[in-house]
């Protein structure tokens, strides 16, 4: 009996060895997914300790993103509902602030035919410029900054929801922005209950 079609494109993308030759840890693809899964989270990259561990948002930033969800890890990491897919797959290395940009080569290897596979998607978070930029200036909803594009978060409901990045480095960001946790964590809260308002397939 032939495997279901998504899990044999996961195994592919797991397999992937595109960018091979730049990676400074190696290729280590992290995603999950399946085909009943209601949310998508498109982040940037792993980093060191998810390239590590292969389990995505295993870090600091991903405890804020809970937080923001009000989410416990076992609903975050339960497949059948929410599905993971950064920006760039693997690790990219580090520059002179931090990690380096996701690497250009994933998004429109993968992304498209991902999401193909996901029939029952309700909502996509979009964390961090990149992953708004790619997915929301096609459609002319990009508005020129992350800042923006979070503050006017409604306008791309329902189909996205666009996050800042929740690692500790954005403190700052959250400090001079009060607005963010008292109407925009809200708001995406209902917007993921209402996404997971459906039980999942078996």
């Amino acid at each position: 009996m032939a495997r279901p079609r998504l899990i044999r494109l996961l195994e592919e993308v797991r397999a992937c060895r595109l960018c091979e030759d730049v990676l400074p840890l190696g290729p280590r693809p992290v995603i999950r997914a399946a085909r009943s899964a209601r949310i998508l989270i498109i982040g940037q990259a792993p980093g060191t300790r998810v390239h590590a561990t292969g389990i995505p948002w295993n870090d600091p930033s991903g405890d804020r993103l809970r937080e923001w969800l009000a989410m416990d890890a076992e609903t975050f990491y339960d497949e059948r509902r929410i599905a993971i897919m950064p920006m760039g797959l693997c690790y990219p290395g580090r520059g002179r602030s931090g990690d380096l940009p996701p690497r250009p080569e994933c998004a429109p290897t993968w992304h498209e035919r991902v999401r193909a596979e996901l029939p029952a998607l309700r909502l996509t978070l979009l964390i961090g410029q990149y992953a708004q930029r790619y997915y929301l200036a096609p459609s002319g909803a990009w508005r020129g900054s992350l800042t923006e594009n979070v503050r006017h978060y409604a306008a791309v409901l329902p189909g996205y929801f666009p996050l800042p990045h929740p690692s500790p480095r954005n403190r700052l960001w959250l400090r001079q922005r009060p607005w963010f946790e008292a109407e925009v964590v809200p708001a995406l809260r209902e917007a993921v209950r209402e996404a997971l308002s459906a039980a999942p397939s078996a």
